[in-house]
């Protein structure tokens, strides 16, 4: 482990019949030590679980090619929710765009709570329409706030070029560029 050196060296006079003490070197072997770090790095790397990937669950309706069987939606129960830029949100209950109103990500949810109260579980469904102005995070923290408020039934559909229209006129109305 540790040696001490007795070899010469340092055997230096300093004047005449005058011995100096030799020094002596010590030397510390490291090899040991390299071996329990390395013994303890592998025990750490196998022995620790890596974190596992968390992803939201969708439940996807079944495909289906008769029309009859297709899920309907209660126009009472309806609530479409449009993302738009600067982080706003818009939604309207029903079937009717012109009915639009504003909102922000932390207002949205007590529109949500209370529609969701108003109407029977079965029927409640939240349409969730991203603009070409939405942000992708805007779009996941949507999918967030279902998930968050309990909603079972929600469909992400494109916007259409109407809706579009009028979240662009009322972010010109709030004076949102």
């Amino acid at each position: 482990m540790a040696e001490v050196d007795t070899s010469g060296g340092g055997g230096h006079k300093k004047g005449a019949g005058v011995k100096k003490a030799k020094k002596l070197s010590t030397r510390v072997d490291l090899t040991p030590m390299v071996d329990l770090g390395f013994l303890l790095i592998t025990f750490f790397i196998f022995t620790t679980t890596m974190s596992q990937p968390t992803a939201l669950k969708l439940n996807l309706p079944k495909d289906t090619d008769k029309p009859d069987e297709q899920n309907k939606l209660k126009e009472s129960a309806a609530l479409t929710v449009m993302m738009g830029k600067q982080d706003r949100v818009y939604y309207y209950e029903g079937l009717d765009p012109t009915k639009i109103q504003a909102s922000d990500f932390k207002g949205i949810r007590d529109v949500i709570l209370n529609k969701k109260r108003s109407t029977d579980s079965k029927d409640f469904m939240v349409i969730i329409k991203p603009t070409q102005d939405a942000t992708y995070k805007n779009t996941v923290n949507m999918l967030d706030e279902m998930k968050i408020d309990d909603v079972k039934r929600f469909a992400m559909v494109d916007i259409t070029a109407d809706e579009y229209k009028l979240v662009l006129l009322t972010e010109q109305a709030n004076g949102i560029k």
